[in-house]
């Protein structure tokens, strides 16, 4: 009865908040404060998962179900609402920041609703703010049904500290097993519409949900946080929440995801479909388009970005040979991949703990040069982690933002799913990429930048994020990395890596490519496992176009930094150049040229 009294208060609060559209507000001039603080809380209301990664914890006891109807119309009347708030202010009494997030916002806005408005329906998901198909709301990557799982365990995202932030999770998985229900049923419908994810993909998730089914309750990853329960609990809270999470597990969590097994079984793997790309489907070329554009927040096409892809490849294969030769390997650079792959000596390690310690390592060394091209600096702290087991042998390393205030660290997530066949040949870049001066450098300063509205704290433009990470791979010469050729090849391999993505990306989705031509590409142009190029070409079915982030992202920093470098000459600093990148947050990347073209008109 409590929940249900719940449920209904939190419907009319979202009826209430979203529709802040009376009459009279309609011929309100607000200003661009307000306006900014309103879509603020708009975005973290649509998303609470999102508002408590940034330490937001009002919609702690929620779960968005981004794939109800419901939801979609709020998005759009909101999105539509925000345009016409912006349309009213007068621009010429704007600062020049005051500007700039106002484009960011617009563009915002009007990405989401041409989303909305696609027949496809392409939404947002709370997935690292990634877009989602209505009709194929479960993928094995990169789903709510595995964030959840992720931050089920604890020490993630929700908090497990007071007696609230239990109860609240409890709450929360209410919110999920509804969207569990409302995933199958529009997964029924994607399969009378002909709209379904590949089988090959579809088949994947069964081990996930196998975790959660027969593992006793004991070691099930949502009983995790009852083994750590807080000194300070008394025992008969204790008690109650020890039952009430066994209740949780055994009575709504196992039945509805055997429900959910038994359907993919018997119901939808049987008419998935063989195809790996979504220009099969319908309207599925057009949708491509469309997440092009939000990805490289561009107009490039899919062709421009293949034959990009395909120059990138060839340029890289060049320095790679160059590389390979001063290393002194007798053999071609298949022959090299080979040896990299299978060597013993990039393969160490024994146990996961020592993978970990090697990140540390590697933070140390950078430590000491970091002042000589960075002058910005984040407060907040990262730890490394191993991910969690029950998804990492389809999973990459990733980085999890910490809170707002810094009260809780950033996350960098290393799968090992077999230590002896762990291979580190390309560490010190992917340290780059994802803690420092990549993603845990850049997001941090971002969530901490009191001179931003709030609603541009979150993570946001994958191209901007996802690009600097990739520039920052090459900044590890200029802060005391690559000393070891071979780390300096895992630095090209990992180039290489996203040149390939414009390749395969596009060839999935929009030339017909099938799943084992993508795979035979990457194995022929670069040194990864097979076993995860085979994850990765599975990640680009599932999500299109978000793997074209990284690479036209880095290009466009890239050939940035190297105008203002031509143009300054002396004058140019590359502390001056990364502090005009970092310190307006994630910018799409017409306006993150814009700025650095008039700031070189200021130097000059």
């Amino acid at each position: 009865m409590k929940q249900n009294l719940i449920l209904i208060l939190n419907v009319f609060l979202v009826i209430c908040c979203s529709n802040n559209i009376s009459n009279d507000e309609k011929n309100t001039v607000k200003s661009i404060d307000q306006i900014f603080e309103e879509y603020y809380e708009f975005k973290e209301r649509i998303n609470p998962i999102e508002a408590t990664k940034a330490g937001n914890y009002r919609y702690n006891n929620q779960v968005a179900n981004y794939i109800s109807d419901d939801y979609q119309k709020d998005l759009k009347k909101n999105y539509t609402y925000f345009l016409n708030l912006l349309k009213k202010i007068n621009q010429d009494k704007l600062s020049e920041t005051e500007l700039l997030s106002k484009k960011v916002m617009e563009w915002d806005c009007n990405i989401k609703l041409e989303g909305l408005n696609n027949k496809l329906v392409t939404i947002t998901s709370p997935i690292y703010n990634l877009p989602s198909f209505e009709l194929m709301p479960l993928i094995q990557v990169q789903s709510l049904h595995l964030y959840v799982a992720q931050i089920a365990a604890g020490g993630s995202v929700h908090p497990f500290n007071s007696i609230e932030d239990y109860d609240n999770w409890l709450e929360r998985i209410n919110d999920y097993v509804a969207f569990l229900d409302t995933a199958i049923s529009k997964m029924k419908k994607g399969i009378s519409t002909k709209i379904v994810i590949p089988r090959v993909l579809a088949k994947k998730t069964i081990s996930q949900l196998d975790e959660f089914i027969f593992n006793p309750i004991d070691k099930h990853l949502f009983f995790k946080p009852v083994l750590s329960l807080p000194e300070n609990f008394s025992d008969k809270e204790k008690n109650r929440i020890t039952s009430e999470y066994r209740s949780m597990i055994i009575n709504k969590l196992k039945p509805n995801y055997i429900k959910l097994k038994e359907f993919l079984v018997n119901e939808y793997i049987p008419v998935c479909r063989e195809s790996s790309g979504i220009g099969d489907l319908p309207n599925g070329k057009v949708t491509y388009n469309y997440l092009i554009k939000l990805h490289t927040t561009t107009n490039m096409s899919s062709d421009q970005i293949h034959e990009l892809g395909k120059n990138e490849v060839a340029r890289i294969l060049d320095e790679m040979e160059i590389a390979k030769n001063k290393m002194g390997f007798k053999g071609d650079i298949k022959a090299f991949f080979e040896f990299i792959r299978n060597s013993p000596e990039q393969m160490p390690f024994k146990d996961p703990n020592q993978v970990i310690d090697n990140f540390y390592n590697i933070k140390n060394r950078i430590d000491k040069k970091l002042n000589q091209i960075f002058e910005l600096k984040p407060k907040a702290d990262f730890v490394v982690r191993r991910t969690e087991s029950f998804r990492e042998a389809s999973a990459s390393a990733e980085y999890v933002p910490g809170t707002k205030d810094a009260s809780r660290a950033g996350i960098f997530y290393v799968p090992i799913p077999d230590v002896n066949r762990y291979n580190k040949f390309s560490d010190e870049a992917l340290f780059l990429h994802e803690a420092i001066p990549g993603h845990h450098y850049q997001l941090s300063l971002q969530q901490e930048n009191k001179d931003l509205p709030k609603f541009l704290h979150p993570e946001s433009m994958g191209v901007f994020v996802e690009g600097w990470a990739l520039y920052a791979e090459s900044l590890g010469a200029e802060l005391g990395l690559y000393e070891d050729p071979i780390q300096y090849f895992g630095m090209l391999s990992m180039e290489m890596h996203r040149a390939i993505r414009l390749v395969v990306d596009t060839g999935i989705h929009s030339k017909g490519w099938s799943r084992e031509k993508a795979i035979q590409y990457s194995l022929e142009n670069e040194a990864e496992s097979e076993a995860t190029i085979i994850a990765e070409i599975e990640r680009y079915m599932a999500t299109p176009g978000q793997a074209l982030s990284y690479k036209i992202g880095q290009l466009k920093i890239r050939e940035l930094r190297s105008k203002a470098e031509i143009k300054l000459g002396d004058r140019f600093s590359v502390t001056e150049f990364h502090n005009q990148v970092l310190n307006t947050g994630s910018l799409p990347l017409i306006l993150l040229e814009s700025k650095i073209d008039n700031w070189i008109k200021t130097k000059i």
